[in-house]
């Protein structure tokens, strides 16, 4: 017996699709890349004959009125999140947003109700989550393997200036490292800990010359019982992926830890040795893939439910907040 797939549409053709998600699409155990959309015809029907897609569409809305797509992605810009995504919970399609979900965790909140009252399911994009390394690694520190979690060290950053008119530099659509990579190392936090915050400290740098924007940004994230993340995001600098763990007894050190491809694995040090070294290569996106497929069609929960995604815009706002005013902000 042929096992059901999903048919994928994507609504727009950022290059985030073309070059990881698409792919994956394509190389997924559940999915079927089945339909592309774009805001001009020709680029749609251009890149899915690139991509083998059978649909192309000129408009978002086209797509979404297909009712033979299951699922959509969304990597459009980010301020047009939430109005895609609500669109597409309200057409009956299951649907997975790119990162940040949205501007703020209102839009966000909106977008969740939407899926819940389609009964469809929403994720957001954050495919480093699905390599078994965060997972394996979470239930050694349980295990107490470095002691007590005492401290996270995270860093997302790249060098983006020489792109000019990168959409990522311009603040009316969301636009910033803190958006573009912060929730990676503030995600993961939330997830490694098991908690949230209760406040944040974060100082920014911002660039008249790419719009404004926050092109770096490092922060304070307190967490209770005296556990704190120490992060770092930018757009600005050498690239880095990488988080460590610090315990009582020891650390685990991830220096790939949010990327998407085959790089991956970590590192254990106790008394300042290397003790063990692991490496773990897979396809992150591909894993995302599956684990929402499989969600859609066999009915499993999500690893991360839609709720999710609200705490990580809350905790992003938070951030934001913080470094447009120069302050410790609280969350509520």
């Amino acid at each position: 017996m042929v096992k059901p797939k999903l048919r994928w549409g994507v609504i727009g053709c950022a290059s985030i699709a073309q070059e990881c998600v698409m792919p994956a699409i394509r190389k997924s155990e559940t999915g079927i890349l089945a339909a592309l959309a774009s805001r001009s015809l020709k680029k749609s029907k251009d890149i899915a004959e690139q991509f083998g897609v059978e649909k192309a569409y000129g408009s978002y809305g086209e797509l979404l009125s297909d009712p033979d797509i299951d699922a959509v992605y969304i990597p459009l810009p980010n301020h047009l999140h939430c109005e895609w995504s609500i669109a597409a919970a309200q057409a009956g399609k299951h649907v997975l947003c790119e990162k940040p979900a949205a501007l703020n965790a209102g839009e966000a909140a909106a977008m969740v109700n939407a899926a819940h009252n389609a009964d469809v399911k929403f994720a957001e994009a954050l495919m480093y989550r699905h390599h078994p390394q965060l997972k394996e690694i979470r239930e050694r520190i349980q295990a107490g393997i470095i002691g007590e979690l005492r401290l996270i060290r995270a860093s997302f950053t790249c060098s983006s200036v020489s792109q000019t008119g990168n959409i990522r530099f311009h603040k009316e659509t969301g636009g910033g490292a803190l958006y573009d990579l912060g929730e990676y190392p503030l995600s993961a936090a939330r997830w490694m800990t098991g908690t949230e915050p209760y406040a944040v400290t974060v100082y920014a740098q911002y660039s008249k010359a790419h719009g404004g924007v926050d092109m770096m940004a490092s922060g304070l994230v307190e967490f209770p019982g005296g556990l704190s993340l120490l992060f770092d995001c930018g757009l600005w600098a050498e690239e880095r992926r990488s988080i460590e763990l610090v315990g009582s007894k020891g650390r685990i050190v991830m220096p790939f830890a949010f990327s998407g491809m085959e790089q991956s694995g970590y590192e254990l040090y106790r008394d300042g040795e290397q003790v063990e070294s692991r490496e773990l290569p897979m396809n992150a996106y591909v894993l995302e893939i599956d684990h929402f497929g499989k969600s859609v069609l066999e009915g499993k929960p999500l690893d991360f439910p839609p709720e999710d995604a609200v705490a990580n815009l809350r905790l992003l706002d938070a951030c934001r907040r913080s470094a447009l005013e120069n302050r410790r902000v609280v969350l509520s």
